[in-house]
């Protein structure tokens, strides 16, 4: 029982991130229909430039912090305003590949940067355990879990009531009547960006106050990326579902399965998912099932 609580709560708190680091994915594609696959990329970027700030520059948490918001609001803004903007209007394959080049290019500044490969961030949590029943759970995992409930909360309201979020939902619906109505598109494509890369940055320092900061930041978003499938392209109620469901797939599976199988057998799991929910229900949970007729 104490090992079933433990793979539980752990599972609980990294699906959690996971799913945080999804609505990147999904506010790009609910907007623009744009597949971010450079959202692992964006993870590691982030998260190394957090450990720049805090460890590197020296500065405090109360100022780093907000600079590292302030970098992915502006990497974002110049990822649409540059990169995507001028494909308006192009086949829908040009603006993906543009993303895959975007990956491959923000990986490259990366290593440049930090040639090394594993560093950690400062301690960000308190260090003595929490004791659940029979389990002893990192304060780490608890923080991650309620930080991440806390900013879907913010982003569930921001979208009911501001001005702003029922525009930007609005658009996911109909962009000729955004339009029509003096809505400037444009601007709603760069605020999907700009919150992309927000949640990216948050959830990348969830997870690297964990495990630390690694190359494996890019495969975390490839997991995120399968919390999408689940959930559904369009979700944002899926991807809230999903990054449980996944994070505790990955979290059993890995506790589980390893004695049996091997010592990696949980990375793959996720990715195991894609490939059962692509067969069974293409548009994932709770995705909107579109079809075309020709």
């Amino acid at each position: 029982m104490t090992e079933f609580l433990q793979f539980l709560i752990t599972g609980l708190s990294v699906g959690m991130a996971y799913a945080l680091i999804s609505l990147g994915f999904v506010l790009v594609w609910k907007s623009s229909s744009v597949a971010n696959l450079a959202l692992g990329q964006l993870v590691l970027l982030s998260s190394w430039f957090t450990y720049g700030m805090l460890v590197q520059a020296g500065f405090p948490l109360w100022l780093g912090f907000p600079l590292v918001i302030i970098f992915a609001l502006f990497l974002g803004w110049v990822i649409e305003r540059f990169a995507l903007r001028p494909l308006i209007a192009q086949p829908i394959l040009s603006l993906i590949t543009v993303t895959l080049g975007l990956a491959y290019f923000i990986e490259g500044i990366v290593n440049f940067v930090w040639p090394w490969s594993v560093d950690a961030l400062p301690r960000l949590f308190p260090i003595e355990p929490i004791h659940i029943g029979g389990a002893v759970v990192s304060q780490q995992y608890i923080w991650v879990a309620v930080i991440s409930l806390i900013i879907f909360g913010l982003l569930t309201l921001f979208f009911r009531y501001h001005r702003m979020g029922i525009a930007m939902r609005a658009t996911a619906d109909d962009q000729l009547a955004v339009q029509a109505c003096g809505i400037p598109v444009t601007r709603i494509f760069s605020m999907s960006w700009m919150f992309a890369c927000v949640v990216a940055a948050i959830g990348g320092i969830l997870i690297s106050s964990i495990g630390g900061i690694t190359h494996g930041l890019v495969e975390t978003g490839l997991k995120a990326f399968s919390v999408v499938i689940l959930g559904g392209l369009d979700s944002f109620a899926g991807a809230i579902i999903a990054g449980p469901i996944i994070g505790l797939s990955e979290s059993f599976g890995g506790g589980y399965l390893t004695p049996y199988l091997w010592a990696g057998v949980k990375d793959i799991i996720p990715f195991v998912i894609i490939i059962i929910v692509m067969v069974i229900k293409p548009y994932g949970l709770f995705g909107e099932e579109r079809i075309e007729r020709i």
